[in-house]
């Protein structure tokens, strides 16, 4: 058939259409330091080794070891609706780019036609029938110039870097379900502390309540005693609710309570995450979703100008379609009803006031405020890693601290108890105690969520591992 010629002929076209007008990539370079920032134990960088850089390529099932922890992230991932969104937007970007691949390839379609007609003419009626069946290309546009192909790479890297934002997605709802359960178990060890010290209060309140009953002990320091008793129980219902609140958080993030169990009372039970890496180049880098994501983005607006450019020259499209007429249904496919129809059509831009000018200057600043946002996200990752790697250092330190401040406070505590019950010394000075050594527990264990979320973090930065299977 003269369809098929006309289609050959069309798909000869596409395939010699190999021009393209879009500028050769070339990826920036680094606008930081080659290597990011390491601390030893004293304050020096060790030398990087293997085993370091098969570390940072930890996924996160190998990363958090705590069981219960791995489930809460697995049922996350699963049933977080946020994430969910997330995977439908990155479907929908897949979509608009098969729609735009779809115009590199011409669009065949058959149309039959049947037409029945009476009409009255010199006292007779007359039947009129036609019919027709064609097959056919309509405006296809033929990509000499890689205007087409340019756009379709631009959807192509739009969607890419959707998939990398969405992978992105994944990595912080890891980290944050991993930080909301270490919330829980910090405030419910806050919560065991407040009993504790709301025990003693009630114990203390009792002793001063019988001290002043006997003359001992004045009306002021029951008071005090009141006081304290009364403060911690506040502290105590205060506890009561972050707890909750923490576990309806975490409920919120797995999106479902079915299967959640939070068994640990606190963590010290906790099992300890894998130490990452102490030095990286910052090659590393390269491997956040959000650094790719600027990275296809910054493709996609260079296969903009591609488009932009070829709109300077001509367009070339093709109507083909070939088929059979005839007035007798019946006869429609014998000799002499076929019939075809070819229409090349080409439009020049000759005057267009200034428009594809703007356009491609529109094209090229698009990569220029990409290149920034590209550089930029690498400045910014590299600034997170760094502050996790000075931290991790430093929480260690900070931890030290608060475990012989914790000491010494309840050293002091015990001592001014036994000299009040004894008269050496008065209730204010075992207040202060009461009061010194509760804060102290409290930082202590406000330190050590402090020093496993910036784990947490640390492992975020480095963008949850390139090898990451979530």
């Amino acid at each position: 058939m003269m369809l098929k010629k006309y289609i050959s002929a069309g798909l000869v076209a596409v395939l010699l259409a190999g021009c393209s007008f879009a500028p050769g990539y070339q990826q920036p370079s680094l606008p930081v330091p080659e290597k990011l920032p390491a601390y030893g134990q004293d304050g020096q960088q060790p030398p990087a080794s293997p085993q370091d850089v098969e570390t940072a390529a930890l996924s996160w099932d190998r990363f958090f070891t705590d069981p219960t922890l791995q489930r809460l992230i697995a049922t996350a991932l699963e049933n977080n609706r946020d994430l969910r969104q997330s995977a439908l937007t990155v479907e929908s970007y897949q979509a608009q780019y098969r729609i735009q691949r779809s115009a590199l390839l011409p669009s065949v379609s058959a149309s039959p036609y049947i037409s029945r007609q009476r009409t009255f003419s010199g006292g007779n009626d007359v039947d009129i029938e036609i019919a027709a069946f064609t097959v056919g290309i309509t405006a296809y546009e033929l990509d000499f110039f890689g205007r087409v192909r340019s756009l379709k790479d631009d959807s192509l890297e739009q969607y890419l870097a959707m998939a990398e934002t969405h992978r992105g997605a994944r990595i912080s709802l890891v980290a944050e379900v991993a930080r909301a359960y270490l919330t829980l178990l910090a405030d419910r060890e806050l919560l065991a502390v407040t009993e504790a010290t709301f025990r003693n209060e009630e114990e203390s309140y009792a002793m001063v309540a019988a001290r002043a009953k006997e003359g001992i002990a004045s009306q002021i320091e029951l008071a005090q005693a009141r006081t304290s008793l009364e403060s911690a129980r506040a502290n105590l219902a205060q506890y009561r609710r972050q707890v909750e609140q923490d576990a309806n958080n975490l409920v919120l993030l797995a999106g479902t309570k079915e299967g959640l169990q939070f068994d640990r009372e606190g963590l010290q039970t906790l099992r300890p995450m894998t130490e990452l890496p102490s030095q990286l180049s910052s090659q590393v880098l390269l491997q956040r979703p959000d650094i790719i994501a600027a990275e296809h983005s910054l493709k996609a607006a260079n296969a903009s100008i591609g488009a932009a450019r070829a709109a300077f020259f001509p367009t070339i499209t093709l109507t083909a379609n070939a088929g059979y007429l005839s007035a007798d249904l019946g006869n429609m496919f014998s000799d002499g009803s076929q019939t075809w129809l070819f229409s090349p059509n080409i439009t020049v831009p000759i005057f267009t006031a200034g428009r594809l000018r703007a356009q491609l200057d529109v094209a090229e600043l698009r990569k220029e405020k990409s290149v920034a946002a590209y550089e930029k996200a690498i400045q910014s990752a590299f600034r997170e890693v760094a502050d996790a790697l000075v931290a991790r250092q430093t929480y260690g330190d900070q931890l030290q601290a608060r475990e012989a401040s914790l000491a010494a406070n309840q050293e002091y505590y015990d001592l001014a108890r036994q000299r009040y019950q004894e008269g050496v010394d008065s209730y204010l000075t075992m207040l202060d105690a009461q009061r010194s050594l509760y804060a102290a527990r409290q930082a202590y264990v406000t330190t050590r969520l402090a020093m496993l979320a910036n784990q947490v973090d640390l492992y975020k930065a480095l963008g949850g591992g390139w090898q990451d299977k979530s």
